[in-house]
């Protein structure tokens, strides 16, 4: 049965924040990555597939290691992460030239909405703190909110923001679902950076128009 390839998507440089937040239980089902490692995230469907493509994976490149592989109700997910950039390419063209599809088959990113909201209200942060997945959110910071699909492209937003920002804060990244949303808080310069930059790497990855 062909395999549809949704997402082929490589993080450079993981960052503080966000591989701390990848190495939380409730992401990573296998092992966790660190500050400084690069990643690899492939999505397809059928979801199933998902499994084949882990067995190309680690049989080309036993080094490289499985961080999430995750069946959902349409779709699988599958992070790959390892400090050798080389070998983490080499897994990924296992992947690809195993299920017979190219890098560029993929889907690209779609932004569905983006916005600053400065200085939240004290309500409004304990409210957006009791769904948060990482840090907290306080009273008086601006807050970007960003919404893309396919949600996996949250990875590169919340990965690039804290490039741009490292003094702001990863509040919560939904990458798995319908769509992708990531909440940064911080200074208003900050999120607005943080923002620019999302944009400019959502905007520059090539893929197919669903």
């Amino acid at each position: 049965m062909p395999t549809e390839l949704r997402v082929y998507l490589r993080v450079e440089d993981l960052q503080r924040q966000f591989a701390a937040y990848l190495g939380t239980p409730t992401r990573a089902r296998g092992y966790p990555p660190t500050e400084g490692q690069h990643s690899l995230i492939i999505e397809v469907a059928p979801g199933l597939a998902i499994e084949r493509a882990t067995d190309l994976a680690c049989k080309a490149v036993p080094e490289v290691e499985v961080g999430l592989l995750f069946v959902e109700r349409q779709f699988g997910v599958l992070e790959l992460h390892g400090s050798d950039l080389t070998r983490l390419d080499a897994a990924g063209t296992a992947v690809l030239d195993g299920l017979g599809v190219a890098a560029h088959d993929q889907l690209a990113p779609r932004i569905l909405y983006s916005d600053v909201i400065e200085e939240i209200t004290d309500q409004h942060a304990v409210i957006i703190n009791r769904n948060r997945e990482a840090s907290m959110v306080l009273p008086g910071e601006s807050l970007l909110v960003y919404e893309l699909t396919p949600a996996l492209f949250a990875s590169v937003a919340a990965n690039e923001a804290e490039k741009a920002a490292p003094a702001a804060t990863l509040v919560t990244v939904s990458m798995i679902g319908a769509a992708g949303r990531l909440y940064l808080s911080g200074a208003t310069k900050d999120v607005l950076a943080a923002r620019e930059a999302i944009t400019r790497a959502l905007t520059s990855i090539e893929g197919r128009h669903s």
